[in-house]
């Protein structure tokens, strides 16, 4: 079975690779997580359609590939969670007057849509992959999971070793993120069908270049195989629960009242 980016890799820019020794794995930690970006409705849609129908109403959606990406994402969850690794999880959501969109302002156009503004169904989390109690949530500005987050703090925290990358845009946030990940010295990982583009050919050099320079192009069974081959809990103690820490009573305004 070749690589997806195959069909795309011209001959001379292969062999530049290979000589040049770049694309050695980076393999596996003992020590990892699961990032899950921005698999909500607005990437991918309220239902499976072609993507030109899905964006007359989605404008940022991916269409059906992205729903066959949440199919490939819910198994690798499930095994996640089996083995109690821990999973983060960003989402969107955007003021009205689009000021903490910052510079995205100035590439996007398509004027008087609601779908990303703060309320909006579209940045919900995908329900067939919605996060637990367990797991960690937290809403991004930029295209890194890492930028002005607590991501870096929780990771460390947790004394993880391994990022896997998924979720969506290939070419955006999930390249930036898995980029990131490498930049802070954690093993990166992106299994390949669990994360998606709209464009298939960004999609295929994006991988490409993660592959070549960043961190580990997967398969989705190889990276499950990985992860039940682990302990389980293997990022320790520290790992979130989402069990009350605590028998008293949440203060609230009703209570107050």
């Amino acid at each position: 079975m070749g690589n997806v980016w195959d069909d795309v890799l011209p001959e001379e820019d292969r062999l530049v690779f290979e000589r040049a020794g770049w694309g050695r794995e980076v393999g596996f930690g003992e020590r990892p997580v699961l990032l899950v970006v921005d698999v909500i409705y607005n990437f991918v849609g309220d239902r499976p359609e072609p993507i030109l129908e899905s964006i007359e109403r989605w404008r940022y959606s991916c269409g059906e590939r992205g729903w066959e990406g949440v199919a490939h994402l819910k198994r690798l969850i499930e095994a996640a969670r089996e083995q109690e690794v821990p999973i983060f999880y960003t989402g969107m959501d955007r003021r009205p007057d689009g000021f903490d969109q910052g510079a995205w302002n100035w590439k996007s156009h398509r004027a008087g849509d609601a779908s990303d503004i703060k309320g909006s169904l579209g940045n919900e989390i995908v329900a067939d992959v919605a996060p637990t109690e367990r797991d960690v949530y937290f809403v991004k500005d930029k295209p890194s999971a890492f930028h002005g987050t607590h991501l870096l703090d929780y990771l460390i925290y947790l004394g993880a070793d391994t990022v896997i990358t998924t979720g969506t845009t290939t070419s955006g946030c999930v390249r930036a993120s898995a980029v990131d990940a490498a930049q802070y010295n954690f093993r990166s990982v992106v299994p390949e069908e669990c994360v998606w583009d709209r464009s298939t050919i960004s999609h295929k050099v994006n991988l490409l270049d993660i592959q070549m320079k960043y961190g580990d192009v997967k398969t989705t069974d190889d990276v499950i195989a990985y992860l039940r081959s682990l302990p389980k809990r293997p990022c320790g103690p520290n790992t979130p629960t989402g069990a009350p820490n605590t028998d008293e009573a949440v203060p609230t305004a009703e209570a107050r009242a």
